[in-house]
């Protein structure tokens, strides 16, 4: 009797046991799960999207969750542009829009809160997020679309604004905002939406302060030929931005042997003049020219004074001749160059004088060796469907920016025997003026567009000691 009495106080315990861990288990959730990715959804305007005969000041928003508004003034966009921006506030799930204008009569508008609508706990954003709204008895339905492109690399920049202007006049773009304003996506494309039946004036710029308005010359700045008169269905608008500021000045490259400390040893001003060369580890292109660059432009140079040698027992050279460039910082050896050649090239000490009264302290002498001919492969490139009526350029870069070199193309094939080996990037020059390169745009007075520049997708890799060809359609 006690046994089963011993026996079913056990099984009850372990029954007891049992009900209070199911128990405990029910109450802690969990870990782990899938992360929220989805944005808040909008359960209520007031008043609501595409209200007619819209006379207040004030629209609210109420959301399915919490929600958080960043970076206003970088994202919302108001269309016609306001004088001043709308205050936007928000708490919980709720979103305000308070409108600081007044509205113009029959007119459609849009706010687009772009990405700064987010869900507070997992920041995920709202995208493009737009509210409509007239002020007349009827919403705006036409729209334009286009894109804009680098004239000069045939790229895009998705930083860049388009804006419509009513006022056709040049010195609008300095002096008034413009009515409708669109931003980019990351390929160049804009749309304006809820457009009225008018005509506008189109412009792209690039637009770091906020003004909306052209400032000058080292702006992106892009405009269309004429006016586009809104009606049923628009074709696309193409703007080619340019900017007329000067080429950057390149960096000098590397020394070579020259020592070109700003102080001695004893830790004095250095007096000695101070120049590199664009060798390249002691070696010369046999494509290029050799260039003598100076920290400070020369006074004067005397060609006299510097003199060319080959090999150890240093032959003079006959027939070459120094050329000191615009700039006065610059000499440049334009020579035929003869393969895996030592030269020599003598400064007296008297060549040159810089602006600052400096000269070699003594005679100096530069040597190096010219590549092979087999450093360099052979390149050949046959092109289709190339317009030749537009005066085309065939631009190598290196490095995606840096142009290599540039040949005005004569015919649909393109061929040199010998070409330094690398991977080229392409691009193809329309050259109106036929100078052989790249030239801006004239918008104020002459509305002159600027050159341009179309990429070539593929790239092409030359090879040293090989026969390169391809063949590439445009």
């Amino acid at each position: 009797m006690k046994r089963l009495l011993l026996f079913s106080l056990i099984v009850l315990f372990a029954i007891q046991q049992i009900v209070v861990l199911s128990g405990c288990a029910n109450i802690v959730p969990p870990a782990g799960g899938p992360r929220d990715s989805i944005p808040p959804l909008l359960l209520k305007a007031e008043p609501g999207d595409s209200s007619l005969n819209f006379k207040g000041n004030k629209i609210t928003f109420t959301f399915d969750e919490f929600v958080d508004v960043q970076n206003v003034s970088e994202n919302l966009l108001v269309s016609p542009l306001p004088q001043s921006l709308p205050n936007v506030d928000y708490k919980l799930k709720t979103v305000t829009v308070k409108l600081r204008d007044s509205l113009e009569a029959n007119t459609t508008y849009s706010i687009n809160f772009g990405s700064s609508i987010k869900d507070f706990t997992e920041g995920n954003p709202l995208k493009d997020f737009t509210y409509t709204f007239s002020t007349g008895s009827y919403i705006d339905s036409l729209e334009l679309s286009g894109k804009v492109i680098l004239a000069e690399t045939g790229k895009t920049d998705s930083t860049l604004i388009v804006m419509l202007h009513t006022n056709g006049e040049d010195s609008a773009v300095v002096n008034e905002k413009p009515k409708y304003i669109a931003k980019l996506d990351n390929k160049g494309n804009f749309t304006f939406k809820n457009l009225p039946s008018k005509t506008f004036h189109v412009y792209a710029l690039k637009d770091e302060g906020g003004s909306r308005r052209y400032f000058g010359e080292k702006q992106l700045f892009a405009f269309a030929d004429k006016p586009v008169i809104i009606h049923g269905k628009n074709d696309p608008v193409v703007l080619y931005a340019f900017s007329s500021k000067p080429a950057p000045v390149q960096a000098p490259p590397p020394a070579t042997g020259i020592t070109l400390g700003k102080k001695n040893a004893a830790g004095t001003a250095d007096k000695r003049l101070k120049f590199q060369t664009n060798l390249v580890n002691g070696q010369q292109d046999l494509l290029s020219d050799f260039i003598l660059t100076f920290e400070t432009p020369l006074r004067s140079f005397d060609s006299a004074k510097i003199n060319l040698y080959t090999d150890s027992s240093f032959n003079p050279v006959k027939d070459y001749h120094f050329i000191k460039d615009s700039t006065d910082r610059k000499l440049v050896l334009s020579q035929t160059w003869r393969e895996n050649t030592l030269y020599h090239i003598i400064l007296d000490k008297e060549f040159a004088e810089d602006s600052t009264g400096k000269k070699l302290l003594k005679n100096d002498t530069v040597s190096f060796k010219t590549k092979k001919t087999s450093d360099y492969g052979s390149l050949r490139i046959k092109f289709k469907n190339l317009d030749m009526s537009k005066n085309p350029v065939l631009i190598f870069l290196i490095g995606g920016e840096t142009i290599h070199k540039s040949f005005p193309l004569t015919g649909t094939d393109f061929s040199k025997p010998m070409f330094f080996p690398s991977e080229y990037d392409l691009r193809i020059l329309y050259d109106k003026n036929k100078n052989g390169v790249w030239d801006p745009g004239q918008f104020f007075g002459k509305r002159v567009q600027p050159e341009i520049v179309v990429p070539i997708e593929r790239k092409v890799s030359v090879k040293p000691a090989w026969q390169n060809e391809f063949e590439i359609a445009l």
